[in-house]
């Protein structure tokens, strides 16, 4: 058996355990991930966030290729064990962890670069948690049909790609947001062959405010079921609206999830169009656990 010393922490609801294995020595199986995510027989969350050198693993030598200061890599597994890309909570959580165990230094304003299997992310400190970069983003134009349990007519998705697979549904009203059970994975025609996170919203009243755009959001996310939050969610749920709404639509939102309040901006950079991801990320418990 081996001893981890772990982290309890969440982003919106959003809750990882978070455990330092700087040179890899530790890679757990999907059956541990699964029992230790487990919330009546583990510590409980909606995934694990391994901290290792980025030249410690295979998939961290794409991240030091791409930004030599990389030199930590978020190896993201969700709750049933499987592999993700990415996690926008994930990464701020993930930058918490590291700044609070003393492995960097990330004053106010400077930038820590994170390597994922989407690529290398930027993350800075905020004045209310933490914000990241999380890159370009595409619309697939796979824009499945989306069957969910009580609602009551299948509706068209919209897939977006913000370096993992999102499938965004917009619905009437908060009613029918309210009364999807998503207990049951949502049914996309066609299927997707790695399947996709699903999110359902509707807009705000009145939908900008301020030069702000407002949305409520839920999701269901691939490998967890639904959760309080997904930050990588939120995004593809604002970029959808966004694309929706047309010429005039607000580049900056607010999006209400069942865990809290995130922040969404589009922005251009050099290679194209990015958006970013900025909320809370908080630390609850550190604990022992055997695997």
């Amino acid at each position: 058996m081996t001893t981890i010393q772990f982290t309890k922490g969440h982003g919106t609801g959003n809750d990882f355990v978070v455990f330092a294995d700087p040179e890899g020595e530790l890679d757990l199986t999907a059956a541990q991930v699964a029992s230790i995510c487990d919330r009546r027989f583990g510590v409980g969350a909606y995934g694990i966030l391994r901290a290792v050198r980025s030249r410690a693993l295979p998939a961290g030598a794409a991240a030091l290729a791409e930004d030599p200061d990389a030199e930590w890599f978020m190896d993201y597994r969700n709750a049933d064990g499987s592999i993700a890309e990415m996690c926008g909570n994930g990464i701020r959580v993930f930058a918490r962890f590291l700044t609070e165990a003393g492995l960097v230094d990330l004053p106010q304003g400077e930038t820590l670069a994170v390597g994922t299997r989407s690529g290398v992310r930027d993350v800075q400190r905020s004045a209310g948690g933490f914000r990241a970069d999380l890159g370009r983003w595409r619309l697939t134009g796979v824009d499945p049909v989306v069957r969910a349990r009580d609602l009551e007519v299948a509706r068209p998705g919209l897939g977006i790609d913000v370096g993992n697979p999102h499938v965004v549904v917009a619905l009437a009203d908060d009613a029918e947001l309210d009364g999807i059970d998503l207990n049951y994975v949502p049914i996309l025609e066609p299927a997707l062959p790695d399947g996709a996170n699903v999110e359902f919203v509707v807009v705000g009243d009145p939908i900008v405010d301020d030069g702000v755009g407002g949305i409520r959001m839920r999701v269901h996310e691939r490998g967890s079921g639904e959760t309080l939050s997904c930050g990588t969610g939120a995004v593809a749920a604002a970029l959808a609206v966004r694309h929706y709404a047309g010429a005039g639509a607000p580049d900056q939102w607010r999006v209400r999830v069942p865990g809290g309040t995130v922040g969404v901006r589009m922005f251009a950079a050099e290679d194209g169009e990015h958006v970013s991801l900025s909320g809370p990320a908080e630390l609850v418990f550190s604990g022992a656990l055997e695997v």
